[in-house]
């Protein structure tokens, strides 16, 4: 399971009426909050929605954008990705290891 497996479509969705400017707009605005909140580690993020940066920068690229793994990642978080790990992405604990994979589950489909 991963942050991609699911995207919780509906038909019908009021979310799908919304202007593609204006939710590209709130997008922007969510990855720039993001980007301001360095406190606010992947890990954490995985393990309380299920989805972090990375996961973003891999919607991008579902969603068109013709961007590498890489190169998505860097627009996401502002910076070459390495970059961004080596400043503010801690070691993961094993709490939070298990905390991210409970979350993952709840990404899945319900059958």
């Amino acid at each position: 399971m991963s942050c991609s497996e699911n995207t919780n479509v509906t038909p019908g969705d009021p979310l799908d009426a919304i202007d593609d400017s204006v939710a590209a707009a709130a997008f922007r605005r969510l990855v720039r909050h993001l980007r301001h909140r360095h406190d606010a580690e992947n890990i954490e993020l995985m393990g309380l929605a299920g989805f972090c940066r990375n996961c973003l920068a891999d919607w991008v690229r579902e969603a068109g954008a013709e961007l590498d793994k890489a190169a998505a990642r860097d627009v996401i978080h502002g910076m070459p990705f390495e970059q961004w790990k080596a400043l503010y992405q801690g070691e993961a604990a094993t709490e939070q290891l298990a905390r991210m994979e409970a979350s993952l589950q709840k990404n899945a489909p319900a059958s």
